[in-house]
């Protein structure tokens, strides 16, 4: 495992090369992981404090509160309600709805279907994070509203999001992040964000083949690409479950590879979060790891990608 997470790796491989195999035949198993954490560029002021740096490299995520006012949260909460009703949006193919029902899950490609969102994404409180963390210029490779409607919002499995990312997108590398804005109260009961702190240090692989066009039933509820409940087990019990609790506006930034997940919603209150997942721009996506064919644009960013140049200062 990398004693430091900025370590440079000791190899350059070929882009195209696989190397976090899951879903191959192999058994259930961890392994390190392979990349750094954090790529600090050293001529650059970071753009958060120095502990925040330290708690996102060791446990893989941090909380950012209040970047967002109350008013720009009610123009987020605003523009979702309008999409949610938008009948355009509803037969696009980009929404996905609740397991059993026609309540919204989740909106995907809010970044370009949404004029507020587009202006958010490129946002330099979230971008110039990522980029500093990333070391790198990023794009947008997926963004989404989640939501969890009361009373029925279903739950979220444990994942790693890279492992999808990498098997059905054909993410080369652990060098992209997410960061989600709070768009409602996440209460500890309302089914927010779990996280396993640590567990992004090693890769989780998974049993089983990926089946074609997946997506179309696993962003409802996930099969496949799940790690194994002894995989979970070591995990947890290694780095223990924390869960995001947060009021609205906070920022929540998470590695690609931390092991996450969310409870089902059976309170009356709502609980909804946007998402951007920001790539390195040397770390675009290659042909899918499964063999299969490429998942829609909508779910992954592979023809249209706009760099966002970082505004942070240059230290001297």
């Amino acid at each position: 495992m990398l004693s430091d997470s900025s370590e440079q790796l000791d190899f350059t491989p070929e882009i195209d090369m696989d190397c976090y195999p899951s879903r191959n035949g192999q058994k259930a198993q961890l392994v390190d992981r392979l990349d750094p954490v954090t790529y600090p560029p050293k001529a650059q002021l970071p753009p958060i404090g120095q502990a925040a740096i330290k708690q996102y490299a060791t446990q893989g995520f941090i909380v950012l509160e209040d970047v967002f006012t109350a008013e720009e949260v009610g123009n987020f909460q605003a523009e979702l309600l309008r999409l949610e009703e938008d009948e355009s949006i509803r037969s696009s193919g980009e929404i996905i709805t609740e397991p059993g029902s026609d309540e919204i899950r989740s909106i995907f490609r809010v970044h370009e279907s949404s004029p507020v969102f587009k202006q958010v994404a490129v946002d330099q409180r979230l971008a110039s994070v990522a980029s500093y963390l990333l070391g790198d210029d990023v794009y947008i490779h997926q963004s989404r509203v989640n939501s969890k409607p009361g009373l029925s919002g279903k739950e979220f499995y444990w994942h790693s999001d890279f492992e999808t990312w990498h098997v059905e997108d054909g993410m080369p590398r652990m060098r992209a992040l997410s960061i989600s804005i709070s768009l409602t109260e996440n209460f500890h009961h309302n089914g927010p964000l779990m996280f396993v702190p640590g567990s992004h240090l090693q890769y989780a692989v998974c049993e089983g083949s990926t089946p074609k066009n997946h997506f179309l039933s696993s962003l409802k509820a996930q099969e496949y690409g799940i790690p194994s409940n002894d995989c979970l087990q070591t995990l947890i019990e290694k780095g223990d479950i924390v869960s995001i609790v947060s009021k609205p506006g906070s920022v929540t930034v998470f590695d690609c590879n931390l092991i996450h997940g969310s409870n089902s919603n059976i309170t009356p209150h709502a609980r909804s979060n946007a998402f951007f997942v920001y790539n390195s721009v040397n770390n675009k996506v290659v042909s899918p790891f499964s063999g299969l064919l490429p998942r829609p644009e909508h779910i992954c960013s592979r023809n249209k990608i706009n760099p966002i140049i970082s505004t942070a200062k240059v230290s001297t």
